[in-house]
């Protein structure tokens, strides 16, 4: 069974995966003397990031960041681009930080995916931190996920609950603004991670926490697949764990 620690509310549960992304950075740094680290987005990792560049001892001319998934054909400009949320929230606060590779979403997708493919095969990630998705998603791979792909990106198409899922935090007004298809890090590729840090808050997600952690592992249920990770370090805050008898 995956463990997983429960915090009061989605900030303590932030502030409690960020120091472990921290603590497991700063590890890697001083055994490898550098650390290749996986960036999620969304409303569940607000406070995880945060509490990520507060750290004062993170030596960020040492890491390489990596970010799992970004809309096909959507600009930077808008509030919703990912590029523009870790540009924001992260690059440009850690501007020491050795090389951020960011999806570029408005070029040719197939030649973006082999672009990122390559230079992630180059650089294995040490500190993976994702989230869950209101349908189980991992990144942006929507049930049935695809467990078997190597390639280490893949353009993916959306389903209707992902999509109401953007609209619903309120990163697009309408359904219909909604891309339809993305670029995202694909499950092999994620589970190849040394450590994963998975976040994960919210009433809306206690069916898919629930989902993933109570069934066998299934493309049917993306996340499910964390079950098998070696080293997944799940945070659930009490609105999210409400459906695990055990919690």
């Amino acid at each position: 069974m995956l463990p997983f620690h429960i915090a009061h509310n989605a900030q303590e549960l932030g502030i409690s995966a960020g120091k472990k992304a921290a603590a497991l950075i700063k590890e890697t740094i001083k055994q490898k003397g550098f650390a290749n680290i996986i960036l999620a987005t969304g409303t569940s990792q607000f406070e995880t990031i945060q509490q990520l560049i507060s750290d004062p001892d993170i030596a960020w001319e040492h890491v390489q960041m990596f970010h799992l998934d970004e809309y096909i054909g959507l600009p930077i400009t808008h509030k919703a681009s990912f590029r523009n949320y870790l540009n924001e929230r992260f690059v440009y606060l850690v501007p020491t930080l050795k090389m951020a590779y960011l999806i570029n979403g408005e070029i040719d997708p197939v030649t973006e995916c082999d672009r990122l493919g390559a230079l992630i095969q180059k650089h294995p990630i040490d500190v993976a931190m994702v989230g869950i998705g209101e349908n189980g998603h991992l990144a942006f791979n929507d049930p049935p996920a695809d467990f078997e792909t190597e390639k280490p990106y893949l353009v993916v198409a959306l389903d209707e609950a992902c999509r109401a899922q953007q609209m619903g935090e309120g990163w697009f007004d309408h359904l219909a603004n909604v891309p339809s298809k993305a670029i995202s890090m694909s499950i092999k590729q994620i589970m190849k991670s040394t450590h994963i840090v998975c976040s994960v808050p919210d009433e809306r997600k206690a069916q898919a926490v629930h989902d993933c952690l109570r069934s066998d592992i299934s493309p049917l249920f993306p996340a499910s697949i964390l079950q098998a990770h070696p080293n997944c370090h799940l945070f659930l805050d009490t609105n999210s764990a409400k459906l695990l008898a055990d919690a």
